[in-house]
């Protein structure tokens, strides 16, 4: 039997408060039809007072489809993050999808729609769910190994069926633009299937996606790039390498996928400021973040995400190249909890019981001594390992490097200095209870700044000529 979509109850609209031409105030609650009355009045006179604003507002209040879609709450299901290379024997990542979707037995639907090879890949992750109990349908909408193109599908009654009747969709990975276009029409306009996604959503389900299915969840993403390099080089621009996507998170947030292994951090960085865009959160490989009301974050899987924080961030555009100063960053590792409206950070419950690192207090015990300086700041893994060395460590700033060192090797080059640094706001989180050295590290400062590499970065080793000895006789 399937799975029923599970639903949160829809809350009360909150209270507007009305004034009335005479002076007299009264405020209105939704759903409790509740009339208060801010001024004193003659009791003589109450009856009919209240009835007359009754009245009033019946005739005269504001409709609910007139008010701001902002000021309407809607119950909204989870959204499930996955950055990409997930094991399919890690069970984690599919009983928590089977769970949020309703528990076992209910429908997830596969959307194979940015792979090439959407027949195999869709058995693979069907495998996976239905061995965590749940059942599974692939829709077929996909620009290859179908009878029909993607956009045909994407508004066929029958495929808009099965979507209704899951309680969760998963979205492949492999290219974000693909997903993009089979959603949309030549004209740009949204397909019915792509309706279907956000009704599901908005109805309680869960809409999951890993890689370029994690890549779409944001308003703003990126349908084509350069390395990450080259983009720190020469910028992106909106319609080329950026585009739209879904828009199922926080419009405030942008999602990068493979961020840390691929060191694509520093891509977002680029996004967010061009874009304007204020937040953002990167998942990494074999790691996922849910989400759930719009805002609870929860970490799982292998490693974690990177929070970046540019709302106090500040350029200066006479450099002529990419530049950020104060940009703040947050390390969360699995099973940590994060807020996307307070910003708040809960640890997993290994750190809370194992150690805090607070580099302002007379008892910081660092475990670190050494400069902290790394000549690759996007290689793997490479800004996580280097923000958990410095929280816990005697010194205060590191320095990381992006650069191209093949052609450094001959020539100089222009490239990039991160500097993170700690304040009083830094502080992180200690386990091994994972079976490593594992951190949550919150509030980095950031400020990158371009650089020129003078070339030859080195050369061959040569010994200097020893001089020969020579003896006097006495």
């Amino acid at each position: 039997m399937l799975g029923q979509i599970s639903r949160s109850s829809r809350q009360n609209l909150q209270g507007e408060t009305w004034m009335c031409r005479s002076g007299w105030r009264f405020t209105h609650r939704y759903g409790a039809a509740s009339l208060v009355v801010k001024n004193s009045i003659n009791t003589a006179f109450w009856a009919s007072w209240t009835a007359f604003c009754v009245l009033l507002f019946a005739l005269c209040g504001p409709n609910l489809r007139d008010l701001p879609a902002a000021e309407i709450p809607e119950t909204v299901g989870s959204l499930m993050i996955i950055g990409g290379s997930e094991r399919f024997d890690q069970r984690e990542y599919w009983e928590e999808i089977v769970r949020l979707s309703g528990g076992p037995g209910s429908r997830i639907a596969i959307l194979p729609l940015a792979t090439f090879d959407p027949i195999r890949k869709s058995k693979w992750v069907a495998e996976a769910i239905e061995a965590a109990g749940g059942e599974t349908v692939t829709l077929p909408v996909a620009w290859r190994q179908m009878s029909r193109s993607p956009r045909e599908a994407a508004a066929d009654p029958d495929v808009l069926a099965l979507v209704r009747e899951s309680s969760g969709i998963y979205i492949l990975g492999g290219s974000q633009d693909r997903i993009i276009r089979g959603l949309h029409g030549e004209d740009g306009e949204p397909l019915p299937l792509l309706g279907a996604i956000h009704d599901l959503y908005r109805r309680g389900g869960v809409v999951a996606g890993t890689s370029a299915g994690a890549a779409v969840m944001s308003k703003v993403m990126y349908r084509s790039a350069n390395s990450v390099l080259d983009t720190l080089l020469t910028g992106v621009t909106m319609g080329r390498e950026l585009g739209n996507g879904l828009g199922l998170l926080d419009e405030r947030w942008f999602v990068e996928q493979h961020c840390l292994v691929r060191g694509r951090f520093a891509r977002s960085l680029v996004a967010m400021h061009s874009e304007g865009i204020r937040y953002g959160i990167g998942v990494d490989e074999n790691s996922a973040i849910v989400v759930r009301n719009g805002k609870d974050v929860r970490v799982l899987g292998y490693k974690g995400a990177l929070v970046m924080d540019l709302s106090q961030a500040t350029t200066e555009k006479a450099l002529g190249r990419f530049n950020l100063s104060n940009v703040r960053l947050t390390y969360l590792d699995r099973g940590d909890r994060f807020d996307l409206l307070t910003m708040e950070v809960t640890p997993s419950q290994q750190k809370l019981d194992d150690e805090f690192l607070d580099p302002n207090s007379p008892d910081f015990r660092p475990a670190h001594r050494r400069r902290l300086f790394f000549n690759d700041i996007l290689a793997n893994m490479a800004v996580a390992d280097l923000m958990g060395e410095l929280i816990d460590s005697t010194q205060q700033e590191a320095i990381g490097l992006a650069f191209d060192g093949g052609r450094a090797r001959f020539e100089a080059v222009d490239g990039f200095e991160f500097r993170f640094s700690r304040d009083e706001r830094s502080r992180g989180w200690y386990t091994e209870a994972f079976g490593g050295d594992d951190y949550t590290v919150e509030n980095i400062r950031l400020d990158i700044q371009p650089i020129r590499l003078t070339g030859p970065l080195y050369q061959n080793f040569q010994q200097a000529p020893v001089a020969e000895a020579s003896f006097t006789a006495d």
